[in-house]
């Protein structure tokens, strides 16, 4: 009966892959909040700050320009009783033209805002991955993932990629 355990023993055991008979090391997985990155990483800051200073200006003109159609919109409620037909139309011509132009380069300005963001964010991402990348293989991490709905905060290494994010920026 102690052979016939022995052999069975054995058997089992070299069915088993040997994968599984290491598997007393621990698994090293960590999780980073991308959207913690694009908030608080040094990087991230900058690239808004660059953004906000490239966009300011054409932001003021839209806000000129609004209050411009504001003031004319008050003027042609006000005063459209007492002016006659002609002047009446040709201020509402006036305003509809401005208004349009309004519209088409607050457009503009969104769309190049939006490509000029998708193109910093692109960029805080490839410095990220490149920093994921180094902590894991010098921690020896076997997974880490990114924007999870739910993990254990002890699981969280996004400090040490905003801290290695930083330290690159410097």
């Amino acid at each position: 009966m102690k052979t016939k355990f022995a052999a069975t023993f054995v058997a089992l055991m070299l069915a088993m892959p040997a994968s599984h008979v290491a598997a007393e090391e621990p698994v090293r997985i960590g999780y980073v909040n991308t959207q913690r990155i694009f908030r608080d990483a040094p990087v991230a800051r900058k690239a808004a700050e660059k953004i906000e200073a490239e966009f300011s200006r054409r932001d003021q003109e839209l806000q000129s320009m609004a209050r411009q159609l504001q003031n004319m919109q008050d003027a042609l409620e006000k005063n459209a009783v007492t002016m006659n037909e002609t002047e009446r139309r040709s201020r509402e011509r006036e305003f509809n033209e401005l208004q349009r132009e309004f519209q088409r380069k607050q457009r503009e300005f969104r769309e190049d805002l939006n490509l000029r963001q998708n193109e910093e964010n692109s960029a805080i991402i490839e410095k990220a991955n490149r920093a994921i990348q180094q902590l894991a293989e010098s921690e020896k991490y076997d997974l880490i993932v990114q924007d999870v709905v739910w993990a254990s905060p002890r699981l969280d290494v996004t400090d040490k990629i905003i801290k290695a994010l930083a330290a690159e920026g410097k």
